[in-house]
């Protein structure tokens, strides 16, 4: 009895051992991404999946046909990348208009990937993008930072599943409560969060600085999507959001520019998103 008992013990004990070590193992990699039930990073809001109308028919012709997006959930960082989290990151400030809480502008579009890949790494995340010169992959598995498409952009502006409110702007139909522009901007860019946010919590969405998206430029297709990202290849990048130094129309969450992937401008900056 004594044998047989200490071997029911032992095997017990072996169990209990091996669903620690599941546990632990769990544990180490929980931290990894920010997963379905896990909280945003600091600083990041989490934007619930779901579809909206993508365009506007009262817009400029690029932002017809208005078809319907879906969209995963992800997660968007509150405000663009300011000049503080730059330098900590890239050990340097390409801005123009100098302020730890203003956004770094003055940053290409190959930049602002070359950002998103080191805070990877940084964080023990895996970076989203290889680069190859001006050849640039986007794994979508990957668990790292990186930039929003398009339509992620203009979903999360518009304030996610819906597009409650249909205002004009990011959160308001009065340009002034939330964005910067030639009007009120004194003409320089101003430090992030000073104006009102959408109803997700996120800031600077019009005006202050325009923000680069993954996406190639490219027509709207005249279909419904889901997770669109855009062409294969291209000639220039979207930006979106307008920036200090534009009219009030150019604010509108629906407004599409784009411009070359390696221009440096006093204006162009960017926000990120995770999975």
């Amino acid at each position: 009895m004594i044998i047989r008992s200490t071997t029911v013990q032992r095997k017990i004990i072996s169990f209990c051992l091996f669903i620690a070590l599941l546990a632990i193992a769990s544990c180490a990699t929980s931290g990894k991404s920010a997963g379905k039930g896990e909280p945003p990073p600091p600083g990041f809001v989490h934007i619930e999946g779901g579809s909206f109308q993508m365009g506007s028919n009262d817009g400029n012709d690029d932002e017809k046909p208005v078809r319907t997006v879906t969209l995963k959930g992800f997660s968007m960082s509150r405000y663009p990348v300011t000049q503080k989290e730059w330098r900590s990151v890239m050990g340097n400030n390409p801005s123009s208009f100098k302020g730890d809480n203003r956004p770094v502008e003055n940053v290409s579009w190959f930049d602002a990937i070359e950002y998103c890949n080191e805070l990877s790494r940084r964080e023990g995340l895996t970076p989203a993008y290889t680069r190859n010169g001006k050849n640039v992959i986007w794994n979508r598995e990957a668990n790292g930072y990186r930039l929003p498409t398009e339509a992620e952009w203009e979903y999360a502006a518009k304030g996610g599943n819906g597009s409650p409110g249909d205002f004009t702007y990011s959160g308001s139909n009065n340009v002034d409560e939330v964005g910067w522009y030639t009007s009120n901007s004194g003409y320089s860019s101003q430090d992030v969060g000073t104006k009102k946010p959408n109803a997700l919590g996120l800031y600077d969405m019009s005006g202050n600085v325009w923000e680069w998206c993954w996406d190639w430029s490219e027509k709207y297709p005249n279909m419904a999507q889901t997770d669109p990202t855009g062409p294969n290849t291209g000639f220039d990048r979207v930006v979106r959001g307008g920036s200090w130094r534009n009219e009030v129309q150019i604010l509108r969450s629906s407004f599409r520019y784009d411009d070359d992937p390696s221009h440096r401008l006093i204006h162009f900056g960017f926000r990120v998103v995770r999975p």
